[in-house]
């Protein structure tokens, strides 16, 4: 009985070092620079495992929904998805923002909830897409999507009480979104195998007992996540000024800047807001576009070179490349302006649109969403910090459920707009289209940027 044991401890002991290291490594990385004592640590590799589970709903519904169907069909379907997925984001701006704000000292239990819930949603939805249920599949996916908006607008507004002294905001936020591309990469890969080998329900399935866990350690961020509710006489921020982003923000939702504020700093303050807002919102209309517009002329057959499948195995791989080259691009900007940062994101992608419209080939194709994925992730970052810095913590949450809203909406108009085209143009002239439409948004958001800075140097 002991003879066997020996070797057996030692098997043991070999495997658990293996699968011991890079945990302990990721452990370093994830709370290096203070990021353990703050809590930000934990709130890293609690926001890689949500978005892990994300990428396992994602690919589990693309199985069901898309690529079981002919492409005439899945035209159909996707685009009745984009429209009936704007309608939930109603809620968020108006109401998830604004309940986030009044219960700040329960945001670990909301962050909880909201993973929770999910696991719960996802139990369901293996069952409708097993049934082929899309009475239960369609709304049981539109809750998951708010909730998890819900959860990032959480983790956005907490953000700043989270970070340790040595770390800017930027370089904090693209820590968090680095490891959550990884994560989600790595989920996305296993939901594939495990789709094609059992089906999109079982992918389903094994998302439930993650987000569980997810909502169990969400409780176990440090307490200091929670801040002190509002007094009952505190002005409520008001959602539809929040809407705008723009130059009463501050001042429409009752955020005090402060005695030594200077005059016209609110203004001043919503239009550098206002002005992140719109270029982000230019470059998600061009992710949507770039996702279905490519999706459909590789189906179609309409894009030359390899076959459907490598085609878009390259055209992923390269957002997925462009998605962690600007998560990590995120930290080399903590010394520069986030509004630059911005606006030069902006001016790439549209460049790079420009570019492969008029040289269109499926590496120009690759290029272009390796590029616009950058310029996506890089500035969500930028667009972050702008508004942790700049908005007072009283509405901080409203303004990020508001900017999930915008940016979703975005996101989905440019998917549309992709998904119609595809159907009557080809390639270069639908490059065509969008990179009109992005050259017109860089050129206005850079004179409102320079009328901004003519009236605050006249101001000064």
């Amino acid at each position: 009985m002991e003879g066997p044991s020996g070797p057996m401890v030692n098997i043991w002991a070999n495997v658990m070092h293996v699968v011991g290291a890079p945990a302990r490594a990721t452990r370093r990385l994830t709370h290096a620079q203070g990021a353990d004592r703050t809590g930000l640590g934990r709130l890293i590799e609690l926001t890689a495992a949500h978005s892990a589970g994300d990428a396992l709903v994602t690919v589990a519904l693309a199985g069901a929904l898309l690529f079981r169907l002919p492409v005439g069909q899945a035209r159909g379907q996707v685009a009745v998805y984009l429209l009936v997925t704007m309608l939930p984001f109603t809620v968020v701006a108006p109401f998830v923002g604004p309940v986030l704000d009044r219960l700040r000292s329960g945001r670990r239990y909301i962050m909880a909830g909201t993973l929770l819930a999910r696991g719960l949603l996802c139990w369901g939805m293996a069952g409708a897409v097993h049934t082929s249920d899309a009475v239960t599949l369609f709304p049981s996916a539109l809750a998951v999507l708010v909730l998890s908006k819900a959860y990032n607008v959480s983790r956005a507004a907490i953000m700043p009480s989270l970070l340790p002294a040595d770390i800017p905001l930027v370089t904090a936020n693209a820590r968090v979104a680095l490891f959550a591309l990884v994560s989600a990469g790595a989920g996305a890969g296993l939901a594939t195998g495990l789709s094609a080998a059992a089906g999109p329900d079982w992918v389903l399935r094994a998302a439930v007992p993650l987000f569980l866990l997810c909502g169990v350690f969400a409780v176990r961020l440090p307490r200091h996540v929670d801040a002190p509710d509002p007094e009952e006489d505190e002005p409520r921020p008001r959602w539809r000024a929040l809407l705008g982003l723009g130059p009463d923000v501050n001042r429409d939702a009752g955020v005090n800047r402060g005695p030594g504020a200077r005059p016209g700093v609110g203004s001043l303050v919503g239009s550098a807001v206002g002005e992140a807002m719109g270029a982000n919102a230019a470059i998600r209309v061009q992710s949507g576009f770039l996702v279905f517009f490519l999706l459909f002329l590789v189906q179609d057959g309409h894009l030359r070179g390899p076959g459907p499948t490598v085609a878009l195995a390259l055209l992923a791989a390269a957002a997925g490349v462009g998605g962690l080259a600007g998560a990590a691009a995120g930290s080399w900007t903590r010394s520069r302006s986030p509004q630059l940062t911005v606006l030069a994101t902006l001016a790439l992608a549209t460049v790079a649109t420009v570019a492969a419209a008029f040289v269109f080939t499926i590496w120009t194709a690759a290029a272009v969403a390796l590029v616009g994925a950058f310029a996506q992730g890089l500035g969500k970052l930028a667009f972050d910090a702008i508004v942790q810095r700049e908005i007072g913590e009283e509405v901080r949450s409203s303004a990020f459920g508001v900017a999930e809203t915008l940016l979703q909406i975005a996101w989905v108009s440019g998917g549309l707009l992709g998904l119609v085209l595809s159907l009557f143009v080809a390639g270069p002239a639908g490059l065509g289209v969008i990179s009109a439409a992005l050259a017109l948004s860089l050129g206005r958001l850079l004179a409102l940027r320079r009328r901004r800075l003519a009236t605050g140097a006249a101001t000064a």
